[in-house]
This record gives C-alpha cells, sequence and structure tokens, in this order.
C-alpha cells in the first residue's frame, strides 16, 4: 500500500507497544523503514516482544509506567541519548475493563483515567517539549476508542478517551505554530490480544452488530496510523478517524 521507505530514517516512540494494537503498529513501523522505541510497564514481555521486533528492523525497548511522570522523562532522555530526536509519538497504551458503572471503584476510575488521559498528557507534553517543540516538527497519534454515542458499559475509559480526544483538538491548535500534526485514530472492536479480557458471553454476537459484519483487524489500525503520521498526511491535524466498520452509525457495543 506504502511506497517501502516511507518511513526511513524516522524516530518513532510507541506506548504499549508489547502487544495487540500497539505491537502491529510497530511492525508496520519497521517495515517501513523507521527505528521504533517501545515502552510498556512489564520489562520481561517487553523484551520479547522487541527481540522479535529486531527481526524486521531496529528496535529499542525501555520499561515504565506512563502515570509516573518521572519514568517519562527517563524514557525522552534514554531516546535523546540513543537517538538525539523523535519525529512520531504513537500513544496507545491503555487499559480498561467492562463494569456497571454504578459499580466502578473509586480505585477502578482512578486507575482507568490515570493510565488512559494522564499518563496520555505526560507522555505527550513531555515528548513535545523535550524533541518536536525545539525541532519545530513532529507528528502525535493517539489511539482512543468508538467514543462516538459514549461508552456504555465502560463509562470510565469513555471519559478518559473522550478527554484524549479534546485534547488532540486542542493541541492541534496550540501546537500549529511548531509545525506539530496531531490526530486521534478511534478502533471499534478489533480482534487482538486486548480483547482477552472480557467474558465471552460479553462479545457474542458482536458481529451481527457491526454494519460490516466483522472485527477490524490490528494492521488495519496500524494501516490507518501509518497514513495519519506520513506526508501524504500532512495537511490533517486536529481530526478523529473512525476505523469500527460502520458500528459507530448503528448498533449497540455490548449486548446488556
Amino acid at each position: 500500500m506504502f511506497a517501502k521507505h516511507l518511513l526511513k530514517d524516522k524516530i518513532i516512540l510507541i506506548t504499549g507497544g508489547r502487544s495487540g494494537i500497539g505491537y502491529q503498529i510497530a511492525t508496520s513501523c519497521l517495515s517501513y523503514g523507521a527505528t521504533v522505541y517501545i515502552c510498556s510497564r512489564k520489562e520481561d514481555k517487553l523484551k520479547i516482544a522487541a527481540d522479535k521486533l529486531n527481526e524486521i528492523g531496529t528496535c529499542y525497548h525501555i520499561a515504565g509506567d506512563i502515570r509516573d511522570i518521572e519514568r517519562v522523562q527517563e524514557i525522552a532522555e534514554y531516546i535523546k541519548e540513543k537517538s538525539g530526536r523523535l519525529d512520531i509519538l504513537v500513544n496507545n497504551a491503555g487499559g480498561q475493563f467492562p463494569s456497571p458503572a454504578e459499580d466502578i471503584s473509586y480505585n477502578g476510575w482512578n486507575s482507568v483515567i490515570n493510565n488512559n488521559l494522564n499518563g496520555t498528557w505526560y507522555v505527550t507534553q513531555t515528548m513535545a517539549k523535550t524533541f518536536f517543540i525545539p525541532q519545530k516538527n513532529g507528528n502525535i497519534v493517539n489511539i482512543i476508542a468508538n467514543i462516538f454515542r459514549g461508552f456504555p458499559g465502560m463509562v470510565h475509559t469513555g471519559a478518559a478517551r473522550a478527554g484524549v480526544e479534546n485534547m488532540t483538538k486542542t493541541l492541534a491548535v496550540e501546537w500549529c505554530k511548531h509545525n506539530i500534526n496531531i490526530n486521534a485514530v478511534a478502533p471499534g472492536i478489533i480482534k487482538s490480544t486486548g480483547l482477552g479480557q472480557y467474558p465471552d458471553e460479553l462479545l457474542e454476537g458482536v458481529s451481527d452488530r457491526i454494519p460490516l459484519k466483522r472485527l477490524g483487524t490490528t494492521k488495519e489500525v496500524a494501516d490507518l496510523s501509518i497514513f495519519l503520521m506520513s506526508p501524504m498526511a500532512g495537511f490533517i491535524t486536529g481530526e478523529t478517524v473512525y476505523i469500527d466498520g460502520g458500528h459507530r452509525l448503528w448498533g449497540d457495543l455490548f449486548d446488556f
């Protein structure tokens, strides 16, 4: 689909790059010539992923919790020491769990908000101040979720992802003077390792509620992300692009 060397010499950080959508984005970026840094919390599993990715291209890994601002700053320094710059940031790290709103504990709410919203902000601001603003150049892709009609069954992540979407719009305007493009990708239900945390009965018949009658693939999400970080999308900023088979327009997310 894309030119073989589309991302040649680009330095890219992908949070949550150990598995699922993040891992596939890392795979695709490497295949188009980029040098990739992946981070997630668990060092052992992260190293296994990086070893596999290094069979495709140059991939570095650094463990860290994006909710820890000091660790985020250390990640930025690591990239600066290794590569001297950063061209593209993919904010993919996040996590949530299905629950009726009234059953979500204070700890459960705070954990998801801190991870999906605060952590995304910490990484975005840190990488912008360390690299993109001084460089007067940068590209950010935020992976969020299908929040078009709210997020019944997961109000915590719906609120957090909506915050990231608004952050995307706001920073697109504030940071355009620094030549920074920022967009969001909103996947629907994607066939990936992330589905393993949901009960089977919750996902039963879910394809029938999607107009295209199937789940999306991590490769499809990666292809869209690659487009948004490429020169082909140079005049696109502040947008949220849905990749959900039309699910936001028709059909319930879960069968309540």
